[in-house]
């Protein structure tokens, strides 16, 4: 049954009524990765470029590595309408291939450094698709391959134990198909310990038109990816904490003010739903607006996350809603924190501080932004400049304000800007300089939309 919902079948192994005969049971990276012999940890993580990713590549394509490269879709915003040329221009960025087995369809090129011959798959062409595929089923060795470079293929069911690295470029819209691409450097194999995911992501440009798009993907690559790690994360059981002498079982978390699961229909999807319905929350386009501290937490956890839930499981009752809300916020800010153990107290950090795991409740933890790490990545990995891009793009989703009074407070930008030396603040405490930072936001939007044909 897992691997059905792992490929994401088109049709279901069993109906509804059948399915609900079963138990089920999760069993996810961390428990994946604790019975290995040799691999014992997984590393995910994000690279950001602007303009053509073919330029970037060679950033973060590491040839000593055995590597799984998944190029964009040529629809993608990332592709650039001609996937050929792009297999080339990589070939080229590494290195002269010598020749190609007319037998396998396997590539042999020379490696530029220190002129090592790589064995290349190349499963975007066509014309010798299935002589590879039939020489990929056959290896027997790490010797046997280096570098698959595929579109479509090579996700689901693909086996290929040595490969090291999975390196992804652009934004992946379903969660299922990342798991399937981390898949495929997550075999036990005594070639390595700690295999690679990265996604390699496209900046915004401020001058692109198409601004927001660029956000919002780089957002839900990013979220997408957050929630990978929160799989990997020991999981925890959270209980209710009525007093002081609650005894705390190993694995456990009691909070005071915590609402249990009281029906099977919430434990089921707490136990095996969990994961896509943080993917549900995480990649709602309102959340993703919400999550660099444009909305206070409390508005996020209690108004925000419950209108999802509700979407996505219309017969929960609101007292179920409230159950799981509270788990899948517990769940997120407790697997986002870092737990320090002090002789026999544990700590969590929240919020940039450590607080007593003993001390949690309910109510503080809903203080905080669960999904705030994204907006952290974003924050350290950017520059500032585009960071800018980011948080205008974002707030010019939220601006309230008319042609006119933009207008009028464009007018007065420039007596400002001569005054103070420097542009209005988005997050200043002067109402009027906080007014006037949105208008020229507000009116940037509307010129980039212009242009674009838009408006």
């Amino acid at each position: 049954m897992t691997g059905s919902y792992f490929r994401g079948d088109g049709v279901a192994v069993l109906m509804p009524e059948d399915e609900e005969k079963f138990t089920k049971i999760t069993y996810n990276y961390y428990e994946q990765l604790n019975g290995y012999t040799h691999l014992k940890s997984l590393g995910i993580g994000y690279h950001f470029y602007q303009g053509k990713y073919t330029s970037a590549i060679a950033e973060v394509l590491d040839t000593d590595k055995k590597t799984i490269l998944h190029i964009p879709n040529v629809n993608a915003g990332e592709s650039t309408k001609d996937k050929y040329q792009e297999v080339d221009t990589i070939l080229d960025m590494i290195g002269d291939v010598e020749r190609q087995d007319h037998q396998t369809g396997i590539i042999y090129l020379k490696r530029k450094t220190d002129g090592k011959i790589l064995k290349i798959a190349n499963l975007v062409e066509e014309n010798d698709r299935e002589k590879v595929v039939e020489y990929l089923r056959n290896i027997k060795c790490e010797d046997d391959m280096d570098l698959i470079i595929a579109l479509g293929m090579a996700k689901e069911g693909f086996d290929w134990p040595y490969c090291e690295h999975a390196l992804t470029v652009g934004y992946r819209g379903s969660l299922t198909e990342v798991i399937q691409i981390i898949g495929r450097c997550t075999r036990d194999s005594k070639n390595k310990t700690h295999p690679q995911f990265t996604n390699l992501i496209a900046q915004p440009d401020a001058t692109n038109d198409q601004v927001t798009f660029s956000v919002n993907n780089m957002l839900k690559a990013i979220t997408c990816s957050l929630l990978m790690e929160q799989v990997l994360a020991p999981s925890f059981k959270f209980k209710t904490r009525l007093s002081d002498e609650d005894k705390t079982e190993a694995g456990e978390i009691r909070i005071r003010g915590f609402k249990e699961p009281s029906s099977k229909r919430v434990k089921d999807i707490i136990e095996s739903d969990l994961n896509d319905l943080k993917a549900s929350i995480l990649q709602d386009d309102q959340m993703i607006k919400a999550l660099p501290g444009n909305v206070d937490p409390e508005v996020i956890n209690k108004v925000m996350i419950p209108k999802i839930i509700q979407i996505k499981y219309p017969d929960l009752t609101s007292s179920e809603v409230e159950e799981v809300r509270q788990y899948v916020v517990v769940d997120s800010v407790v697997k986002s924190g870092e737990i320090k153990e002090t002789g026999n107290q544990r700590f969590i950090r929240m919020a940039g501080k450590f607080i007593n795991i003993e001390d949690l409740h309910i109510d503080l933890i809903d203080t905080i932004n669960p999904f705030q790490q994204a907006f952290e990545i974003l924050s350290k990995s950017v520059t500032a400049k585009v960071f800018k891009v980011i948080q205008e793009a974002i707030e010019a989703t939220r601006i309230q304000i008319s042609d006119e009074v933009a207008v009028v407070y464009y007018k007065k930008y420039y007596e400002f800007h001569i005054r103070n030396g420097r542009s209005p603040d988005l997050n200043s405490h002067d109402s009027e300089e906080r007014r006037m930072a949105e208008a020229i936001v507000y009116l940037k939007d509307k010129k980039r939309k212009r242009d674009a044909g838009k408006i």
